[in-house]
């Protein structure tokens, strides 16, 4: 899966794939009233320790239960939620697939659970398989279905995490995560139009999340479609102008896009709401030193040079380069002594300075 992980605003469903320990199963079956009775005070006790965190406690009882006659499926289950909770994966596979076994392949939280410690063991193949027995009897359980697409994508089948995202999204189009989710599944099969048409359709039943806009240009920009990615990032600054990392954005789609100029008024305009934003004016005094804008770029690395990053010695050194290439030694020092001046304990600007006055 790819929490594009972004960063992003933390918009990509993680999924963590833990045992339903909540589900603690009390049923039993007796062959007379007493061992009824036994039973279900071992099963009482069992699920009080496990409530504590007493596992090992809890499995020795519910072992009790199961010889004076409570449910195996059930005495089966809580033993295998004991030994996850314990960190103990390979035990809890193999007593899921006893209350798999015990209830005829019927009891589906013993399915998905086993699935989960299949996924924690790296039995992928596995894994994909409880989950398919899993939805075979709940067929809408979306959480399944996630599961099962992140289960594919470990094997690398980018189809089967596809169709299995699919099925989720089917179910449940108003989860937002889901849209993301599934959008990236498009994107790994190259099928851009299809992820972008997800978004749209994400936004059209979410317009608050404007986040999917920003989502939609990054998509167009992955498939170098520049000026649609361009428009994607000004649509969402339409509805959160001052938006600074979107514009970020925006500034460097349009420097991929062969439109410095264009990218550099925006960068200024990120300078003015923030000054701070100190890889912002790196940028803008790249783009500036490039189009040989020096006094521009000079202010633009002096202005992060304040707000400490370090890259605004790497502008000025260039500059002071380019200056003493061109003889003009005294313009190379002043250069040199400016970023000095922000970072004094620069033993390269130290260097570079002496070097510089000896050829005076």
């Amino acid at each position: 899966m790819c929490n594009y992980g972004k960063t992003k605003k933390s918009w990509l469903r993680v999924f963590s794939l833990i045992a339903h320990s909540s589900w603690l199963v009390a049923i039993f079956l007796a062959a007379s009233c007493f061992a009824a009775q036994s039973a279900y005070d071992l099963m009482e006790r069992a699920n009080a320790l496990y409530r504590d965190g007493r596992f090992k406690q809890a499995i020795t009882l519910y072992r009790k239960a199961e010889s004076r006659g409570a449910d195996p499926i059930a005495t089966s289950f809580n033993i295998a939620n004991s030994y996850y909770q314990s960190g103990m994966y390979a035990e809890a596979a193999a007593s899921y697939r006893k209350a798999v076994d015990y209830s005829s392949g019927k009891f589906s939280p013993a399915l998905f659970n086993m699935a989960s410690v299949y996924f924690r063991l790296r039995q992928y193949p596995e894994c994909v398989a409880a989950y398919h027995r899993a939805l075979k009897l709940e067929p809408e359980n979306v959480s399944g279905w996630l599961y099962l697409g992140e289960a594919y994508s470990k094997v690398g089948d980018a189809v089967g995490a596809l169709r299995a995202i699919e099925k989720a999204y089917q179910f449940d189009k108003e989860d937002i995560s889901i849209v993301y989710q599934l959008s990236e599944a498009n994107i790994s099969l190259n099928d851009f139009e299809r992820a972008v048409a997800v978004i749209r359709e994400g936004y059209a039943a979410h317009p608050e999340e404007i986040d999917f806009l920003v989502y939609l240009g990054d998509v167009y920009r992955l498939n170098k479609q520049y000026e649609e990615s361009a428009g994607a990032y000004r649509e969402a600054l339409g509805v959160r102008p001052d938006e600074v990392s979107t514009m970020y954005k925006l500034a460097d789609v349009l420097a991929e896009d062969g439109k410095p100029f264009v990218a550099m008024d925006v960068l200024n305009s990120i300078t003015q709401i923030k000054p701070d934003f100190s890889d912002a004016a790196i940028f803008l005094g790249n783009l500036a030193y490039d189009a040989k804008f020096y006094d521009r770029a000079e202010s633009a690395y002096e202005l992060a040079a304040k707000h400490g990053n370090a890259e605004a010695v790497f502008g000025f050194k260039n500059m002071a380069y380019d200056a003493h290439a061109q003889k003009r030694d005294d313009e190379a020092l002043r250069l040199l002594r400016t970023a000095q001046s922000y970072f004094p304990d620069d033993v390269t600007l130290q260097a570079d300075i002496l070097e510089f006055e000896k050829s005076e």
